[in-house]
């Protein structure tokens, strides 16, 4: 195989990349495995802490466009931490993407493989082998996509998520045509007032919040892989995808907590669990139609297994390309133009980890540990991003409200809240989460240290 260091630039399109940001999110999947526990959380405030946290995610994701300008990379945050901060902090910014990503492949691919027992064998859905084998067949499929190239995967994401969005479409209009006059939860101001947070409920809805908004980031990752502007001062495609990304995404996620809310009770919601979506459309809908949102759940989880995949790949390809990790993991396939060492990594790793927390006691406790050490994953690599942004650009105070604003001060509050949040999150998990959470960074020193190691042996 040949090692090639270059990926197939000009790939994807500014349209292209906004599919990937809102795919990466995992709409569906995120609406249908994290509401219960938002709304066991913070109740009808589940809508004003998913409202607030999209306006803090948006703090980063300015951070990330104004931080591009420094140079597409693709591993964003890497890249542009350690250029304003240092290697070691652009390693650790890396690294806590590449745990994240890994933890995913388990907390993604689980829904996944539900969902399709739900349709194909009912009676199999709490077995947690079988749910694991078909989890691992899932991950295996979608690293293949991955793996042919990445206009092959731009293409296959766009059909997801527009079927995806078609379901999800038709529940929000069935659900205010049916339910908008006789709701389970009257609509009110309350839901969006910041007067109605303590500090703990604010905090305690922002750990599940920050969740939601995760994954649109993949776009930055693929900013080698998109069209760079026409003009300097103008934004590449990549930049363009993330911000129309997390428009669609606030809007997207305020409406359909709006719509859990009115057609479901606190009851029904806590019965559904990772079901939401097809709790609603057993309300709204008859057989079979009513496994649609079933079917839109499969869809969107398996459009950000794919994401996910791309963006760990890019991210370890680009960090062994700078000699942080090994070298062997920049290797690119001579004919696709896609890092498939790196690729094979992730899945391996996947399939490493679904077989292990197999031995887990449910399929509930396995989604539960997975997705809180995410969170504080997201919370550190992200923060850093912001922290850097805000320091790189300092000079920008003295350019007037919206430069100062847009690249220092909302960047600059949007990291402090990650690490709030962060902090917070610690003495709340079990021991198992924190060490998911907190461990699975330590373990980072391991290949900075080896690194360096070879460095200094000229290997």
């Amino acid at each position: 195989m040949a090692s090639a260091k270059a990926l197939a630039q000009g790939a994807l399109g500014s349209f292209e990349s906004t599919v990937m940001g809102i795919a990466g999110t995992a709409p569906a999947f995120s609406v249908a495995v994290t509401t219960a526990t938002i709304v066991a959380s913070v109740g009808v405030l589940s809508v004003g802490s998913i409202f607030y946290c999209g306006l803090i995610m948006f703090g980063i994701l300015l951070a990330f466009i104004h931080l591009s300008k420094i140079t597409p990379h693709a591993v964003a945050s890497y890249a542009w931490v350690g250029h304003v901060f240092g290697k070691n902090w652009g390693f650790f910014a890396g690294w806590g993407l590449l745990v994240a990503s890994i933890f995913f492949m388990v907390s993604a691919t689980i829904p996944a493989a539900t969902s399709t027992l739900v349709i194909l064998f009912p009676d199999k859905v709490e077995n947690t082998n079988w749910v694991t084998a078909t989890a691992a067949i899932w991950l295996t499929v979608v690293t293949i996509v991955v793996t042919k190239g990445i206009k092959h995967a731009s293409y296959a994401q766009i059909v997801l998520t527009a079927l995806e969005t078609a379901v999800i479409f038709a529940l929000i209009v069935g659900a205010f045509v049916q339910y908008g006059k006789h709701p389970a939860h009257a609509p009110s101001f309350i839901w969006f007032s910041p007067f109605s947070f303590t500090p703990q409920a604010f905090a305690t809805g922002a750990l599940t919040a920050i969740f939601f908004y995760w994954g649109w980031d993949v776009t930055m990752n693929l900013s080698e892989e998109t069209k760079t502007g026409a003009a300097q001062h103008e934004l590449n495609a990549a930049s363009k995808g993330a911000f129309w990304a997390m428009i669609n995404l606030i809007l997207f996620f305020i409406i359909m907590m709006i719509v859990v809310l009115i057609v479901l009770t606190d009851d029904e919601i806590a019965k559904a669990n990772t079901n939401v979506l097809y709790a609603i459309a057993n309300k709204l809908f008859p057989k079979p139609w009513n496994y649609l949102a079933v079917m839109s759940t499969i869809l969107s989880t398996v459009g950000t297994i794919e994401t996910q995949i791309l963006q760990f790949s890019r991210s370890m390809f680009a960090m062994a390309r700078d000699e942080m990790l090994h070298p062997r993991y920049a290797t690119i396939h001579p004919e696709w133009q896609t890092p498939w060492v790196a690729t094979v990594v992730i899945w391996a790793l996947g399939i490493v980890l679904l077989f292990s927390s197999s031995y887990m006691p449910s399929v509930e406790s396995i989604l539960n540990s997975s997705i809180l050490s995410i969170g504080f994953q997201i919370c550190f690599y992200m923060s850093l991003a912001g922290f850097a942004c805000a320091w790189h650009y300092r000079g920008k105070l003295r350019e007037g409200v919206y430069n100062a604003g847009s690249y220092v001060l909302w960047p600059l509050l949007a990291a402090l809240f990650m690490v709030f949040i962060a902090l917070y999150s610690i003495p709340t998990f079990d021991f198992i989460t924190n060490m998911l959470g907190i461990g699975g960074l330590l373990i980072g020193f391991i290949p900075l240290f080896l690194g360096r190691l070879r460095a200094r042996q000229g290997l």
